[in-house]
């Protein structure tokens, strides 16, 4: 049901424990009542608004009044913002979406603006953006706008990750996780639900029980049932260490699916008695008629329709109460079948048209929230739109006023640049001078490695190769060698352009390349190229530089072999380095040296040189090392079982 995605986008506004938040009101209204001065009243009645957040929305919508009223009384921006943000989370716990929304909107664009015109609690006004972005995705969320959800999380996960704030970057993970889930993507769920836990665990947040249960429902839903059971007995440990009933009581529902689809029927009851059990400790029936619902879906598929009766009673009767359309049509509809099993077909009949009737309803209920969803969504984008000619006339007026204070700086400062202009004009000529030459040995040394990549004898080779296979296989073996030759001219061409490209760039460039290599030599040798999941997508490293490495390999090392071969390239991350690794099974460096020393030394000597310089240069640039280690792999009996290059990088990203 609809509670389970909520589950977790409510605990970005709810604490764990009701009871600490009133303690901590108490403690702020005490302190609001020695307050003299109306900056740190306001302040105090934005925290007083805020604890009440998981306890009393009412309450919390009260003090933002009074919050908001101060703030706009005295001027002070940051705070009228954050008076705005409370009043609009107060009303998405009310459910009362449109309201809500248009005080996000609001407070938006009031940390926009001081955060572009004030440099005074910078980190204060980023961090009430995000929590407003994030917010906004909250709305979006629950209205099933999932594509509008995701973009204002990610917006929000910009600035938390830009400030650091790495418990509400784990919330808005989390947030992200469910929506992912509710789109059935579940392989980018479970990426956004591991970021989410390792930071929860590094933080000791007392939330990592729930992100935990997530991830093992996404095992149990790809049928990997090992992991989902490390993943629950793990949540079961968190719960204890942090308690939350309600978590725990989610928990062993779904212990119980996971029973039930291993086909351990006791241990699945036993799990659904226990989330009963919780749920009751905190008197949560919404949680039950979830449990009793499991039950009796259980019982009537064991063919033991007296026993599912009572527990498809409960969970009608709970859902009435709580007047959940959705848990009535479920409830009725189970009994409808079960009285239908116990030949008691007017009794079925009759739930059966209650069905009916609660999914009619259920119907309506949406079908009147798409339309709210929609008049919601008109109404932001209108004033998103109106938001954004805003910005552009202040772009237009910031942009005048600078010319102005440029034009006045320039006047005033024409009598000092007169004076030091002789000296100005040597230094500017001596640092002209040093980017001029800088920029033509990068230019010289660029153009060596893509002359390096794409050398005449390479070229010939595989012309040779082309016209071979039209000879002996056929125009399609041609055409198929062609296309790959071709497609790597322009993938070497246009990366040569470029100082970094991303890691997964350079294993399509060496991807083509091998097959390519492997299309001329008849397959004599195998390759595999892996990164680590440690390596981000943003990851970068200079274009051309381990080819030379890959092309030794497979002509000095496996092809005079004479047997299949083997290529290994590995991307990783180790001590806060890039460490890329070429590794062959071929004849071994001396061996090569002994077979065709003048032409291997000369062309060895080449990629070294060039590798060497690039190297130097990325050191200069980034102020990290940057080596290159080409050693010969020996068994216990000092045979010769290939050669190993490892390149040591600093980590560069993609800006």
């Amino acid at each position: 049901m609809k509670y389970r995605i909520c589950f977790v986008l409510m605990s970005w506004f709810c604490h764990l424990f009701l009871f600490g938040q009133e303690k901590k009101a108490d403690s702020l209204l005490l302190l609001l009542q020695n307050t003299k001065t109306d900056i740190e009243k306001v302040q105090l009645l934005n925290q007083i608004s805020d604890s009440y957040k998981g306890s009393n929305p009412e309450k919390m919508e009260n003090y933002g009044q009074q919050a908001l009223k101060l703030s706009q009384k005295i001027k002070y921006k940051s705070e009228e913002g954050f008076a705005f943000l409370n009043i609009g989370i107060a009303n998405i716990i009310k459910g009362e979406y449109i309201k809500a929304l248009d005080q996000f909107y609001v407070a938006q664009s009031l940390f926009e603006n001081e955060i572009a015109s004030t440099t005074d609690e910078k980190v204060k006004n980023k961090n009430g953006l995000a929590r407003t972005y994030g917010s906004i995705g909250i709305v979006f969320s629950e209205q099933s706008n999932y594509a509008k959800a995701l973009h204002y999380y990610l917006k929000a996960v910009a600035i938390y990750e830009e400030i650091k704030d790495e418990e509400k970057l784990a919330r808005v993970y989390n947030n992200i996780g469910v929506v992912y889930r509710a789109q059935s993507e579940d392989f980018k769920a479970l990426d956004y639900f591991t970021k989410a836990q390792k930071i929860q665990e590094k933080n000791g947040d007392r939330t990592v029980g729930i992100t935990t249960t997530n991830i093992g429902n996404l095992h149990v839903k790809q049928k990997n049932y090992n992991q989902a059971l490390h993943y629950y007995t793990k949540a079961l440990r968190l719960f204890e260490k942090y308690p939350d009933a309600r978590g725990l009581g989610e928990l062993h529902n779904n212990l119980g699916l996971y029973y039930k689809a291993i086909n351990e029927p006791n241990k699945a009851m036993e799990s659904w008695n226990l989330a009963i059990a919780s749920f009751d400790s905190i008197g949560d029936k919404f949680g039950k008629s979830d449990t009793y619902l499991h039950i009796g879906d259980y019982l009537f598929e064991q063919n033991k329709f007296q026993e599912a009766l009572p527990n498809a009673q409960k969970a009608l009767a709970l859902s009435k109460d709580l007047n959940v359309l959705e848990g009535i049509a479920l409830a009725e509809k189970l009994l409808s079948s079960i009285y239908e099993k116990s030949n008691q077909p007017q009794e079925s009949l009759q739930h059966f048209k209650l069905y009916k009737a609660a999914q009619d309803s259920l119907i309506n209920h949406q079908n009147i929230r798409k339309s709210v969803q929609a008049e919601m969504n008109f109404a932001f984008e209108k004033k998103e739109a109106l938001h954004k000619k805003e910005l552009e006339k202040k772009e237009v007026l910031i942009s005048e006023k600078a010319k102005r204070q440029t034009l006045q700086l320039l006047f005033v400062g024409l009598f000092v640049l007169l004076l030091s202009g002789i000296a100005f004009l040597i230094y500017n000529r001596i640092q002209l001078k040093k980017t001029l030459t800088l920029q033509k040995e990068l230019a010289e040394y660029e153009q060596k490695a893509l002359h390096l990549q794409m050398n005449p004898h390479f070229v010939f080779n595989c012309l040779g190769s082309i016209s071979s296979f039209i000879v002996q296989n056929g125009t399609d073996s041609a055409i198929k060698y062609l296309s790959k030759f071709s497609k790597l001219m322009r993938l070497t061409l246009e990366y040569s352009k470029e100082s970094l490209i991303p890691i997964d760039k350079e294993m399509e460039s060496l991807q083509n390349y091998l097959e390519l290599e492997q299309l001329r030599f008849n397959n004599v040798f195998s390759f595999d190229i892996s990164k680590s999941s440690d390596i981000e997508d943003d990851m970068a490293i200079p274009p051309l530089l381990l080819q030379p490495f890959v092309e030794n390999a497979i002509i000095h090392g496996l092809i005079p072999k004479k047997e299949n071969g083997q290529i290994q390239i590995s991307f990783s991350i180790r001590n806060e380095n890039l460490i890329c690794t070429i590794q062959d099974n071929g004849i071994g460096i001396e061996k090569s040296k002994e077979l065709k020393e003048h032409l291997v030394s000369i062309h060895k000597s080449m990629a070294l040189d060039i590798t060497k310089k690039r190297l130097e240069m990325m050191e200069a640039s980034t102020a990290q090392k940057a080596n290159v280690e080409i050693k010969e792999i020996k068994n216990e009996l000092g045979e010769i079982q290939g050669t190993k290059v490892v390149l040591n990088l600093p980590i560069q990203y993609i800006k």
